[in-house]
């Protein structure tokens, strides 16, 4: 829980209030206004959901208690929940309504390890050692339940056909969760599928991202005492040292977006014993999933190189094999329209305070400027525009059905991925602002979309052609389970 002492220091940070309302907004339709309006009216709601989500703060694939409190929601106004999807137990699918259009919402809510951090401008954990949203996955789970449940008001009041469904995705942050539903089928008669995430700007979702394959290479040697008897060895760990100086020399000859990360997980258990068994995890990423499979059929052939040089055994296992996200033009235009007629909400002076100093420890360590505390714009670029450097299994759905996605300004301007930074942001007033802005833009979207044929007509011919040529592959072995934990 976070501490009580903290919270009578800076309570602004928790302060509620948003910059507009539904009655603010004449040119919404009927529909649209029942969407919003019913965001605003739960919003003490979202923001507690986000507050619990972000105390629990659990890695990916245990998010038992996080997962529980939005089924229990859900269960709560009416929709239909399945859990336990796909194999996962932290998964689950909540529909209300029948029929067609089905519109399709994503929730994450896991956490990094590590990575636990107060709301307050100074590195300071809630609990030392434990994990933190530092991706601000509290605020997406939080911000995708409030638009499902406006989603389902407005269906109800205006008697439109179709079916809402909020799709609960564990461990994004390993891209695992969408992979392995995916696989299993829970996306695939969807007409749409729509996605956010916490960000320190309001734009649609307009580039890719980067494919990914994840990994771990085991090795399996012969102990013997390494002074006594080092001839009667086989060392695993010889065997990870030789395949990662091999995969350093590979960098030279790949593209440039691509990327190979790497930690060892085992690597023996004291010096004087030749370690019968190493591991080392691998990340294999590039934008275009066919370079993704060129280069881990590389780094695969590399292992078997340095398993022949150490005499040991090889053993590969696959994690996850996530693809790149195929972007949609409509939708990105539909929901670059509907950041601007909810319009951006603003921050007070306490805020912009609060940010710039969380700003200042990057600018004292690393010299980084910030022109802006706080970016409150709404930003519009073309479709196409350049990849994300990350990855998300996102991009897996977006392979099957038309997807389209927001970031909304819940972090410090140009804060960096995956800092405590964003822990502190995501927890404060700055993120709660940011996450109810993106629950009103997915929800009067997928209004949208259940009330106008022709916007879906157009979602899915932009996606059939970007699809053309395209041939959708894994690494993942038919029928494998998802791990059951992934550390």
């Amino acid at each position: 829980m976070r501490p009580a002492a903290l919270l009578l220091c800076i309570p602004w940070l928790f302060a509620s209030g948003t910059t507009t309302t539904a009655d603010e907004h004449p040119a919404l339709r009927p529909a649209e206004q029942t969407a919003v309006a019913d965001v605003e009216r739960r919003e003490a709601q979202i923001k507690e959901t986000n507050r619990q989500l972000w105390e629990l703060a659990e890695i990916g694939l245990q998010e038992q208690k996080s997962s529980r409190l939005l089924i229990d929601q859900l269960r709560e106004a009416g929709f239909r929940v399945d859990a336990g999807v796909a194999k996962m137990p932290t998964a689950f699918v909540a529909s209300y309504g029948s029929g067609k259009p089905i519109i399709g919402i994503l929730a994450e809510y896991d956490a990094l390890p590590g990575m636990s951090q107060q709301v307050a401008p100074e590195r300071v954990a809630v609990r030392e050692g434990a994990a933190g949203h530092a991706c601000g996955h509290s605020g997406l789970g939080s911000g995708a339940l409030g638009a499902a449940l406006a989603v389902r008001a407005a269906l109800e009041k205006h008697h439109l056909p179709g079916t809402i469904r909020l799709y609960g995705t564990p461990a994004e942050e390993t891209v695992i969760g969408k992979v392995y539903m995916t696989l299993d089928g829970q996306f695939d008669d969807l007409d749409v599928c729509l996605h956010w995430h916490p960000g320190s700007r309001n734009q649609a979702w307009s580039g890719s991202s980067k494919a990914l394959v994840s990994a771990k290479f085991t090795f399996a040697g012969t102990p013997s005492h390494a002074s006594v008897s080092p001839e009667s060895g086989r060392s695993a760990l010889d065997a990870v040292e030789l395949m990662n100086i091999g995969a350093n020399f590979m960098r030279e000859h790949i593209k440039e977006d691509a990327r190979l990360h790497y930690v060892i997980t085992d690597g023996g258990g004291q010096p004087n014993v030749v370690p019968p068994t190493a591991t080392v995890w691998y990340f294999v990423r590039a934008d275009a999933h066919q370079d993704v499979e060129r280069n881990f059929r590389w780094l695969q052939d590399i292992a078997k190189g340095a398993a022949l040089m150490t005499r040991t055994k090889l053993r590969v296992a696959v994690d996850t094999d996530c693809h790149e996200i195929v972007v949609n033009a409509p939708l990105s235009e539909l929901i670059t329209a509907n950041l601007e007629r909810i319009g951006a909400p603003r921050f007070d002076q306490r805020e912009v305070e609060f940010a710039r100093r969380l700003q200042s420890p990057l600018t004292a360590q690393f010299g980084t400027e910030f022109p802006l505390a706080i970016d409150e714009a709404i930003h519009r670029e073309p479709v196409g525009t350049q990849p994300s450097k990350g990855s998300t299994d996102v991009g897996d759905i977006s392979w099957r059905v038309p997807t389209g996605g927001l970031r909304t300004t819940c972090l410090v301007a140009q804060s960096p991925g995956h800092s405590w930074q964003n822990v502190a942001s995501i927890g404060s007033s700055i993120g709660e602002k940011g996450i109810v802005y993106a629950a009103k833009v997915l929800a009067v979207t997928a209004v949208d979309l259940f009330e106008d044929p022709q916007l879906l007509a157009a979602a899915r011919e932009d996606w059939q052609q970007r699809m053309d040529g395209r041939k959708y592959f894994s690494f993942i072995p038919d029928g494998q389970a998802p791990p059951r934990q992934i550390r």
